[in-house]
């Protein structure tokens, strides 16, 4: 049996008096004495009790409340993830509370234990990159908080997913630059650990496979999905004699980076060095050349979150593992046929 959170009801039987007196202890009234006002807080701290912000009323009155933990909130696609969630939460009447973590693992183990303190009702989250233990996770499972993972995700026997299909995404993407003459293609990833650059890399390096071209390992970059640490490995690329003449990038901060970095290097874009990039940002179609992009629909993805929490909090405890389709869509900086008609 998955451990509940404590009640006051809960410190109550273990004292053996009314909630009422506990209810007065923890708020320090004069109407408890201090030996019990000391055995009340010593066994809440034992217990691990938590109070409830969120519940000062009546219980009927109380708001519905879910916790997002977004990496980075300022992404185009976490903010439309999150515009997703919000949508279908608010047709369900539920209220949403958004966490940045900003990428660093401490912040969202941090928001998670906010979150747990304010009672939510469940939580949606998406690994921060450096995250690689789990024990925050793992404790919402024991306390039985309803948890669903999108993007990033870990504990996959133990909570549900949303994703996106980055192998396919990746290989189709691959498969388009070498159909239309690119040979020597670098894969701008993430760190390794994350499953989502594991899946993107997948495909990538299969879609090489299938056309018989030699992987090179020099091509593959396995760094912090950062703007500028992507800018400075893409000049690096872009610096050798044998450099890359197509890029494939990660995410939206990366792949900006690196279409920052050919042009800091008066490349032509797509006739030195061709681009695609997972976002769907709406910058991607008004720089030039127009960015050919792998779209995540994010905003379908937070919707599906959302509703497979909703599923969970309603009491349907199945492990799901939704998969949305992403779209290629071609523009001007992929295709080096262009310049040679």
């Amino acid at each position: 049996m998955k451990k509940r959170r404590t009640s006051l009801k809960d410190l109550a039987e273990q004292l053996g008096v009314s909630i009422a007196t506990v209810s007065r202890a923890l708020r320090d009234s004069c109407e408890v004495g201090d030996e019990m006002k000391q055995k009340v807080r010593e066994l809440a701290k034992k217990m691990n009790y938590r109070p409830n912000p969120f519940a000062q009323g009546l219980r009927s009155e109380a708001p519905k409340v879910i916790g997002v933990v977004l990496p980075n909130l300022v992404t185009h696609f976490n903010a439309s993830v999150l515009d997703g969630i919000e949508d279908y939460a608010t047709r369900e009447g539920y209220s949403v509370i958004s966490a940045n973590s900003h990428e660093d693992h401490t912040r969202e183990e941090q928001a998670v234990d906010n979150f747990v303190s304010m009672h939510v009702e469940g939580i949606i989250a998406c690994l921060a990159q450096d995250t690689v233990e789990y024990k925050h996770f793992e404790a919402i499972h024991e306390i039985g908080i309803p948890l669903v993972f999108f993007a990033r995700t870990c504990m996959q026997d133990q909570f549900s997913s949303v994703t996106g299909n980055g192998d396919v995404a990746a290989q189709e993407a691959t498969q388009h630059l070498i159909d239309t003459g690119s040979r020597r293609i670098a894969f701008l990833g993430g760190p390794n650990h994350l499953d989502m650059v594991q899946r993107r890399k997948h495909g990538y390096l299969e879609a090489l496979r299938e056309n018989k071209i030699g992987i090179d390992r020099s091509l593959v970059v396995s760094g912090k999905m950062d703007f500028t640490e992507a800018r400075e490995a893409t000049l690096r690329l872009l610096d050798r004699e044998d450099r890359p003449d197509a890029i494939l990038a990660v995410n939206d901060t990366v792949t900006f980076a690196a279409f920052d970095a050919i042009k800091t290097r008066q490349l032509r874009i797509p006739a030195d060095v061709a681009i695609i990039g997972f976002t769907e940002s709406d910058s991607s179609a008004f720089v030039t050349p127009k960015l050919s992009v792998i779209m995540d629909q994010a905003h379908q993805l937070g919707e599906k979150a959302c509703e497979l929490l909703l599923r969970k909090i309603n009491g349907d405890n199945r492990i799901y593992r939704e998969i949305v389709p992403m779209k290629l869509k071609i523009r001007e900086s992929s295709d080096k046929r262009i310049d040679n008609l």
